[in-house]
C-alpha cells in the first residue's frame, strides 16, 4: 500500500522536542523554504484543476441569451419600423460524447501521475537534505582529521629540526618532514573549504546556515536491510516506486488519448432545451388602404428536443490524430519499460551497496585499531632508533585517514539506506524522524578520537 508522505507529519514533526539543529528541523526548514517541492505541488494542484476543466465538458451547460433589433423594412406595399427583443436560457446536456469522457478519462490518469511525481518530490526532498546534512558532518569529520593530520606532522617536523640540530639525524629527514607538513596544511586548507561549500548546498535547501549540526552517535547500529532478499526489494520497488507509478499513468492517459482520438469517428447526440420570451412593438399588420393597425406584444416560445451529429469527413484529421495518439502509447510504454529496468537494477545495486557500506564500516573498525597498534609501535622504534621518521609520518597519516574512511562509511550507509527506501516507494518523513533519534548534540563522532594526544604520545597503550 502506498504511504502518503506528508499526512500527519505535522503532528509528527510537533512531537518532537526542540533541540539545537537536528535532522527533523532541517528537514521542516526545508520543506517550507525549497522551491522544488513547492512547484511540484503547485503542477499537482494545477492538474486537479485541469481534470475538473475536463470533466465540465459532460455536465449541463446552461446559459441566458439576449437580443434587441431595431427593424426598419421598406417595400411598396407597406413600410414597417419596430423594435424586437428576444431573451430566455437554454440548457445543453451531453448525452453521447464519447471523445469527452475519453478526455476525462485521461484528464484523471494525467492527475494521478501529477500526484506521484509530488510524492516523488517529497521522497527526492527527504533524500537530498539527509545527503546534504551528513555531508555537511562529512566535511567536518574531513577538516577534523586534517587538523590532527597536520598538528601531529608538526610535531614530528619540530621533533626531526630538533633531533638534526644536536647532530643525532640528517637533513633529508628534516626535509621529508618539511615537505609532509607542507602538504598535511594544503590538504586541511582544501577540507576547510569543502566544508563551506557542503554548507552551501545545505542552505539551498533551508535558506539558513547553520553552524553546529548534531552528529550520530557511536553506537548507532548498521542494520541489515529487512527483508534480507534482494528479489523482495525489486518486487516492492515495481509495485510502489512512484516513478514507475507516474510512467504507468502516463501511458493509461496515452491509451485514452488514444480512444479519444478514435472516438472523432463516433456521432454525438445532446439534449437541448431552451425557454425564451420575444417583445414585438410598433409592427403594423396588412390592411385596406382605408385603415392601419398596429401588432405590439409578448410571445412566449419553450423548446426541448434533440441534438444528433454524425461526422463523415474531416480532411483527413481524424486518422492522422489516431496515428499520432498510436505513437505516443508506444513512447509511453517504452518509457515506462525503461523506468522499471532503471528501477530494478538501481534498487537491487543500492541493496547490495548498503551491505557493503556495513562490511566497509565493520572492517574499518578494526582497522582503527590496527592503525593505531601499527602507529604506538612505529613511534616507539622511532624513539629507539629502528624507524625512520618518514615511517612514522606515513603511519600517523594511515591512522587519521582510517578515522575518517570509518566515518565516511557511516555516512554513506545512511545515505544510500535512504535512497533504497525511495528505490522501494516506502520512504516516508518517519524515516526522518526515526534516524533523528541517533543524533546528539553531544555526540563526538570522530574527534574525540582524532584529538586523543595523550593517547598518540603514549607509546604504551
Amino acid at each position: 500500500m502506498k504511504k502518503r508522505l506528508l499526512s500527519g507529519l505535522v503532528g509528527l514533526l510537533a512531537a518532537q522536542p526542540a533541540l539545537s539543529l537536528d535532522l527533523v528541523e532541517t528537514y521542516e526548514k526545508a520543506l517550507s523554504y525549497d522551491s522544488g517541492i513547492a512547484a511540484a505541488q503547485a503542477r499537482f494542484e494545477s492538474q486537479q484543476a485541469a481534470s475538473d476543466v475536463s470533466q465540465s465538458a459532460l455536465l449541463p451547460q446552461i446559459g441566458a441569451y439576449g437580443e434587441a433589433r431595431h427593424i426598419d423594412s421598406d417595400s411598396p406595399i407597406q413600410d414597417n419600423s419596430y423594435r424586437e427583443l428576444n431573451y430566455g436560457v437554454q440548457l445543453t446536456q451531453p448525452l453521447f460524447r464519447a471523445d469527452a469522457w475519453f478526455r476525462y478519462d485521461a484528464s484523471q490518469f494525467q492527475t494521478d501521475s501529477a500526484r506521484a511525481q509530488y510524492n516523488l518530490a517529497q521522497q527526492q526532498l527527504i533524500v537530498d537534505v539527509a545527503t546534504a546534512y551528513f555531508n555537511v558532518l562529512r566535511a567536518q569529520d574531513t577538516v577534523t582529521t586534517a587538523q590532527a593530520t597536520e598538528a601531529a606532522i608538526q610535531r614530528q617536523y619540530e621533533q626531526a629540526q630538533e633531533r638534526f640540530d644536536v647532530g643525532l639525524i640528517a637533513i633529508t629527514a628534516v626535509y621529508e618532514a618539511r615537505a609532509s607538513y607542507d602538504d598535511s596544511r594544503s590538504l586541511r586548507i582544501a577540507a576547510e573549504n569543502q566544508t563551506n561549500i557542503a554548507r552551501e548546498r545545505l542552505a539551498r535547501l533551508t535558506g539558513e546556515y547553520s553552524e553546529d549540526l548534531e552528529n550520530l552517535r557511536q553506537n548507532f547500529p548498521l542494520g541489515r536491510p529487512d527483508p534480507m532478499d534482494p528479489t523482495a526489494w525489486e518486487m516492492t520497488a515495481l509495485e510502489q516506486n512512484w516513478s514507475i507509478q507516474s510512467a504507468l499513468y502516463d501511458l493509461n492517459a496515452s491509451e485514452a488519448g488514444l480512444k479519444q482520438a478514435k472516438a472523432g469517428h463516433y456521432p454525438t447526440l445532446d439534449l437541448n432545451a431552451s425557454y425564451g420570451k420575444s417583445d414585438v412593438d410598433g409592427i403594423e399588420q396588412s390592411a385596406p388602404p382605408s385603415a392601419s393597425a398596429q401588432r405590439d406584444g409578448v410571445s412566449t416560445q419553450a423548446i426541448i428536443g434533440l441534438s444528433l451529429n454524425i461526422p463523415l469527413y474531416s480532411g483527413g484529421g481524424t486518422q492522422a490524430g489516431v496515428r499520432q495518439q498510436r505513437s505516443l502509447v508506444t513512447v509511453a510504454e517504452q518509457s515506462l519499460n525503461t523506468v522499471r529496468r532503471d528501477v530494478r537494477v538501481n534498487t537491487r545495486s543500492l541493496f547490495l551497496t548498503v551491505n557493503n557500506n556495513i562490511e566497509t564500516a565493520s572492517a574499518l573498525e578494526r582497522t582503527i585499531i590496527s592503525r593505531r597498534s601499527a602507529l604506538d609501535a612505529t613511534r616507539a622504534g622511532y624513539d629507539v632508533g629502528t624507524r625512520n621518521i618518514v615511517e612514522v609520518l606515513d603511519a600517523e597519516r594511515a591512522y587519521y585517514v582510517a578515522l575518517r574512511d570509518y566515518a565516511n562509511a557511516r555516512y554513506d550507509y545512511v545515505n544510500n539506506t535512504f535512497q533504497l527506501k525511495q528505490a522501494a516507494g516506502t520512504l516516508s518523513p518517519r524515516d526522518i524522524i526515526e534516524l533523528n533519534n541517533w543524533l546528539s548534540a553531544s555526540a563526538p563522532g570522530i574527534e574525540a578520537l582524532a584529538n586523543d594526544q595523550e593517547t598518540l604520545d603514549d607509546p604504551t597503550r
